[in-house]
């Protein structure tokens, strides 16, 4: 069992915290539009680290990067490419065709169409 000091001070935790999460909520609409693109760039570094997360003993020079890969002998995969016409979306390994808007890949790309 707990003593009264020790319950009344996790009560005061628990309604400071309570009391927090109700203001965060209540101002949402005044710091979501500032935190939102860090929480998204902080949640895709967390998702798909790269390189550059690596600790500073680990991390490889890109060519050495590129030799640990696979030797030239082996052919880089095509680059994905979004074309955008008219409304309409297309994912290619070529060059968007004429009067196409190329917009970035978003997430990652399993299989491209032979």
């Amino acid at each position: 069992m707990r003593s009264r000091t020790e319950r009344t001070v996790l009560t005061v935790i628990a309604v400071a915290l309570v009391a927090a999460a109700a203001a965060a909520w209540w101002t949402s609409d005044q710091w979501l539009p500032h935190a939102g693109p860090w929480s998204e760039q902080a949640w895709k570094k967390i998702t798909r680290p790269g390189a550059d997360t690596l600790p500073p003993g680990k991390q490889q020079p890109a060519a050495q990067a590129r030799s640990a890969k696979g030797a030239a002998s082996e052919p880089l995969a095509p680059q994905p490419r979004k074309c955008v016409r008219d409304g309409r979306t297309t994912y290619t390994d070529q060059p968007c065709p004429k009067g196409s808007q190329e917009l970035p890949v978003d997430g990652a790309v399993t299989s491209l169409p032979q």
